[in-house]
């Protein structure tokens, strides 16, 4: 009997770690279906609703490029870049998934903060991978989110583009602090900026 007991004990021993394995196995498969890069990827399956940006960004050197993409007008996926063309690149990104109401206000709002205007995909991808070369360049890494986020695109070929672009004011980086920006993050940005600039004048000469 002692045996039998010792088998019985060993027995759901065994049933209960094999249901704690899988009920951990469930809880990894769930967390990978619903990680960032897993929701972009079923986003890129959506038909594009369009891509926006703020028309005066090259101007003013901050602004915003929004992809929307959704089979129904009623419910739409849409990524947001915060974009400095001066000098920090790609400052943050968001995802979500919003209500066809909701977006059109949020966009409603946006064109009449600055107004925007439609551009084509591919030279959507474009400004974005270039701009966030061109940043990283200066020491300024994008967003942590771009990488996942940025593939949206999907299959969209920022090559299928023949945009020139030309970052910096008036072909040099500027800074512009933000109000959220503290002394410490102007400072470290300012030396990243000057040596930069001392590099290439080192180059040049």
């Amino acid at each position: 009997m002692t045996v039998m007991a010792v088998n019985m004990a060993q027995k759901r021993a065994r049933k209960a770690q094999r249901r704690k394995e899988l009920a951990t196995l469930a809880r990894r498969e769930d967390a990978l279906q619903n990680s960032l890069p897993a929701r972009v990827a079923r986003a890129a399956q959506a038909p594009i609703r369009g891509c926006y940006v703020n028309e005066a960004l090259f101007e003013i050197g901050m602004g915003t490029l929004v992809v929307a993409r959704g089979a129904t007008i009623h419910y739409v996926v849409m990524a947001a870049f915060l974009l400095d063309t001066f000098a920090l690149g790609i400052k943050d990104v968001t995802f979500e998934q919003v209500e066809g109401e909701i977006f059109d206000h949020y966009m409603d709002r946006m064109d009449e903060t600055s107004p925007i205007v439609t551009v084509d995909p591919a030279y959507a991808r474009r400004l974005l991978r270039e701009l966030a070369a061109w940043s990283k360049g200066l020491g300024f890494a994008p967003h942590r989110n771009f990488a996942a986020v940025e593939r949206i695109f999907g299959d969209i070929s920022a090559d299928a583009s023949d945009a020139v672009f030309q970052f910096g004011h008036q072909g040099e980086p500027l800074l512009i602090g933000g109000p959220s920006d503290s002394m410490v993050d102007v400072s470290r940005r300012s030396e990243q900026i000057e040596k930069y600039l001392a590099d290439r004048a080192g180059d040049v000469a």
